[in-house]
């Protein structure tokens, strides 16, 4: 049986990260490492962390990006097999990581798991998961859609293709893009799932979906989201959004947060698909610290500092 660590990237997550952490240790199958890359926090979420055991690694807030703290984390990491999870997500039960690897013993590199919500999760949203994340399993999956939320990969092969840092979102897609071109093999376990809890603001939402289609720009080769196609594709999703959530006798309640929700949907993924040039400091802060930096950051650019506690 490969040897097994759970990375999880966090920020100010002391609200979810002992769910995510109690799911892990009361799991049929229990890593052998935890490592916690930490880029900032100003809550307990370090304290927590440890207080579990976990190894905390700590990336400067003006060094952050998705890919940047997950090869920090992997480079700590000791495990065969290396698991990503958010830290606002919990396993669903106690069989979630035990599922999540098993495909490892079938020759793929990468395995991603089910993501689900909670009665916190916008009704929108929850359609998106539902779509993203059917629940039939794929063991060789063609196409390299996949989520860092919950994903595992080789460590083998992680070492041969590290996650680009430069990306501001899709690090996974790009990562699994670039494995299936390399020859390796990707599975999807449908019954390895996690509840993923998005508690965002309008701006928050906004702003993931337009540092994505930034992302997407340069791993799609430029491709490009009209102003008409974005309207389309907002009415469209708001209608059924609507007809979903009459048949789920809950359309009153969500009136108004359908809409709200695909508005920033769609209009980040129309603006983010419009972006030219490089990202400057102040988008990437607004993208990654979008509450604001934490307050010993001075969002400079020059500070490469990287810690590692134990």
């Amino acid at each position: 049986m490969s040897t097994v660590s759970v990375v999880i990237r966090a920020l100010n997550e002391a609200e979810h990260l002992p769910a995510l952490l109690e799911g892990i240790a009361a799991g049929t199958r229990r890593p052998e490492q935890v490592v916690l890359v930490d880029s900032g926090s100003s809550d307990d979420t370090v304290a927590i962390a440890e207080a579990h055991g976990a190894k905390i690694a700590c990336i400067a807030p003006e060094q952050f990006s998705f890919g940047r703290a997950l090869n920090l984390g992997c480079s700590h990491a000791t495990g065969e097999v290396l698991v990503f999870v958010s830290a606002h997500v919990y396993p669903l039960d106690e069989h979630w990581l035990e599922r999540l690897v098993q495909p490892f013993d079938e020759g793929v590199a990468l395995s991603y798991g089910r993501q689900t919500g909670d009665h916190r999760t916008q009704f929108s949203e929850s359609q998106v998961l539902r779509r993203w994340f059917p629940e039939d399993s794929d063991d060789d999956q063609r196409n390299p859609f996949c989520n860092n939320a919950n994903c595992a990969v080789l460590r083998s092969a992680w070492e041969r293709l590290r996650y680009d840092e430069t990306l501001t979102g899709l690090e996974d897609l790009d990562w699994a893009t670039r494995a299936q071109a390399a020859g390796h093999r990707l599975a999807y376990q449908a019954d390895a799932v996690v509840v993923h809890v998005h508690e965002e603001r309008f701006r928050q939402t906004l702003n993931r979906y337009r540092r994505e289609a930034i992302a997407h720009q340069r791993i799609g080769s430029g491709v490009y989201l009209g102003v008409l196609e974005a309207a389309w594709l907002f009415f469209g999703n708001v209608a059924r959004d609507y007809i979903a959530a009459v048949a789920s006798r809950c359309f009153t309640t969500n009136l108004l947060g359908i809409p709200r929700f695909r508005l920033a949907q769609f209009w980040g993924s129309w603006t983010g698909s419009r972006q030219r040039g490089e990202v400057d400091a102040d988008l990437k802060r607004r993208f990654y610290y979008p509450r604001g930096l934490p307050s010993r950051s001075t969002w400079d650019g020059t500070d490469t500092s990287v810690v590692d506690r134990r």
